[in-house]
């Protein structure tokens, strides 16, 4: 779920326009598969089915996000995870046992009517497997978008991307992405819009965070972001009971940062956690390369195949100018 930094970045969000956001970037994939799952649910909870019962939020929530994206002047990549670290095995264990309660308690609310329990926990049972992943790559193809396999975490790799100007910025919904450099980062830019919040409607806007601007205004180094995430908690380790961002800044700040770990956190080595995020594994840089969407390719795939009302599929394909035999981007591109 990323580090918990909240608090200490709010005054360097900056909210930005579609206008700024024109160029190219690099998204964690995971990150937008897991909202797009997350969000796009029944009343109850249940996610959106085809006719043969599988589910299609991730498609709908790739398909119609993506064809804005392209529309608004951003040309996206998507970033998908490699093998987790041995660091990570313990949050992945954990996050299991949690996802499978929230299943067991979703049925629960559901026999009972309680459908508000139902929304909630049927959220927070939400999982990836194979079969998203393989069913989201092959809809970005059709679209003409490129997608790469990151050696490691896929938002390390967006955030390598993004630093060595092989994209403009890098989105992520979690803060993690800035621990592992990138210069720029993304924020709702997979799930602006109106959304259900706590049983409220609320608008969420597009915002940018720029690293070296935080930095600034923190009085720190990158490596000193990192051990402000560490006394946080991170995917990689539990945190300081009690300490939240402020005070794990003003312990970084003051130079405490190996005493609170020898202290509070007596059973862990946070130096394999910081290499981590300053030297993440990295894969050679790939050319990049967007074509034109494949019309006949998408509506056989989501209106034959997954049920998607075809009316729907041709109007976001019309507002990229691709109609019945026509293959062409140049007007973007």
């Amino acid at each position: 779920m990323g580090v918990a930094l909240r608090d200490i970045l709010a005054p360097y969000k900056r909210p930005v326009g579609w206008d700024g956001l024109c160029g190219t970037a690099a998204i964690d994939a995971h990150n937008a598969l897991y909202q797009f799952l997350t969000i796009i649910r029944q009343p109850d909870g249940t996610p959106l089915v085809d006719a043969e019962g599988r589910v299609t939020s991730h498609l709908s929530g790739l398909f119609f996000r993506t064809t804005k994206l392209l529309e608004k002047g951003v040309r996206p990549v998507y970033v998908y995870d490699g093998a987790p670290p041995s660091l990570k095995a313990r949050t992945i264990e954990t996050r299991r046992g949690v996802r499978e309660e929230a299943g067991r308690q979703h049925a629960a609310a559901i026999e009972r009517g309680d459908t508000e329990e139902a929304y909630k926990q049927a959220r927070a049972s939400t999982r990836i497997d194979g079969e998203v992943i393989a069913s989201s790559q092959r809809l970005l193809e059709l679209l003409g978008v490129p997608w790469v396999q990151a050696p490691s975490e896929g938002e390390a790799e967006a955030a390598r991307m993004a630093a060595t100007g092989q994209v403009s910025y890098a989105v992520s919904q979690d803060y993690d992405a800035l621990l592992f450099g990138a210069p720029e980062l993304a924020r709702n830019i997979t799930i602006s819009g109106r959304r259900r919040l706590h049983g409220r409607t609320i608008t969420v806007e597009p915002e940018r965070i720029r690293l070296a601007e935080v930095l600034e205004g923190l009085g720190i180094t990158r490596e000193q972001l990192v051990e402000v995430g560490v006394l946080v908690g991170t995917d990689f380790n539990e945190g300081v009971r009690g300490v939240g961002p402020k005070t794990a800044l003003k312990l970084v700040r003051e130079g405490r940062f190996e005493e609170t770990v020898a202290e509070r956190l007596p059973d862990l080595d946070p130096a394999p956690i910081v290499d981590f995020f300053l030297s993440p594994p990295a894969r050679a840089p790939v050319a990049l390369e967007w074509r034109a969407p494949d019309g006949e390719g998408l509506r056989a795939m989501l209106s034959d195949e997954y049920s998607f009302s075809v009316e729907r599929v041709n109007g976001a394909l019309e507002r990229l100018g691709v109609t019945a035999g026509q293959k062409t981007l140049d007007q973007w591109f």
